[in-house]
């Protein structure tokens, strides 16, 4: 049986394993359904998901709308009007055959909304929790100072920020602070984008922190029996998982890119959470797929880069992209010529 956890001030049980709802876009619908539904017969009822992932919504709805009231529901929207807003927590509750939001969260703002902002948006959000269409108010934020200003307000029941095993000292201290403030944590990118391959480091580094619920991004049925199995049987921190992790840490630092494609659209079509962890993928996937003629193309364009700067501005990590695709290009052509 999962071990659960009273979300914050939400009130809600929610299990200690979430589902990541970014993957299962990629897959036929009867594959994500039997997922998610496999997923809710073992315990899993906390799903991330949100307007941004195409057909995730509707796939959660598709699967799911006759267990409702056994599943806890957080989508999330970018729209910067009140208007967009209304529009898009409309669409959301059609496509995932709800009247109701367990938690709505701000998309990763550029600020902190807030009521009686010229903005509007934290109003728009209050007025649809009257009518019941939204329970709780939550927000998910890349930077460290976004999410402390958020969680400092008192105003959100919910932060969902990254958390790994190489999360620096004051990405760590944000779980105190939302411990202080009685705020529910979504935990994203436990892996890093996938740079991070050891789950089982993963698991047992964030279930020290009772406050964290992480949504692990699931596509396959081998990863959520994966994930499944540390439930029903958590790993220890001991010291062996502990050398892997100093390992990692030790090769990662803060330059380096999440994939969280916030850098998109590229006008050059460079694939940028990818091509600028290029080094680092060549190091810990197959890398025999990365020098075939799709990628050769892929890596090729980025000498096609205008210098927009899109990436550079748009990056919640404030990371010099262009520098560090052209690191990963210099460094996957040094490794071609040896295949």
């Amino acid at each position: 049986m999962m071990e659960q956890i009273t979300f914050g001030k939400t009130g809600l049980t929610a299990g200690r394993t979430g589902f990541g709802c970014i993957p299962i876009q990629r897959i036929p619908y009867e594959e994500s359904t039997r997922l998610l539904r496999h997923a809710v017969e073992n315990g899993v009822n906390v799903f991330d998901t949100a307007t941004g992932y195409t057909t995730s919504e509707d796939r959660i709805g598709t699967a799911l709308h006759e267990i409702r009231k056994d599943i806890i529901i957080c989508t999330k929207c970018m729209a910067d009007t009140p208007a967009a807003l209304v529009k898009n927590i409309e669409n959301s509750l059609q496509k995932l055959r709800t009247d109701y939001l367990d938690v709505f969260q701000f998309h990763n703002p550029s600020f902190v909304p807030h009521p009686g902002g010229e903005d509007g948006l934290y109003d728009a959000v209050l007025k649809l929790q009257a009518e019941g269409k939204v329970r709780h108010i939550g927000i998910s934020a890349h930077k460290t100072h976004t999410a402390a200003e958020a969680v400092q307000s008192d105003l959100y029941s919910v932060l969902q920020f990254p958390f790994s095993y190489i999360s620096s000292d004051d990405e760590l201290a944000i779980i105190d602070l939302c411990r202080k403030h009685n705020v529910g944590i979504l935990g994203m990118k436990a892996l890093c984008g996938g740079i991070l391959s050891n789950a089982k480091a993963a698991f047992a580094f964030l279930r020290q922190y009772k406050e964290i619920v992480p949504i692990w991004g699931i596509q396959k049925m081998a990863e959520l029996e994966e994930i499944l199995g540390y439930e029903n049987n958590p790993p220890k921190l001991d010291e062996l998982l502990q050398k892997e992790i100093d390992a990692d840490k030790k090769e990662f630092t803060a330059s380096f890119c999440r994939a969280c494609g916030y850098c998109l659209p590229c006008p050059a079509k460079i694939p940028i959470p990818m091509a600028a962890r290029m080094e680092f993928l060549l190091r810990r996937m197959v890398a025999a797929k990365f020098y075939e003629e799709e990628w050769q193309e892929n890596m090729r364009r980025i000498s096609d880069c205008t210098g927009c700067n899109h990436c550079i501005e748009n990056c919640p990590y404030e990371l010099d992209v262009i520098g560090l695709l052209k690191h990963h290009q210099e460094v996957y052509y040094k490794n071609a010529a040896t295949q």
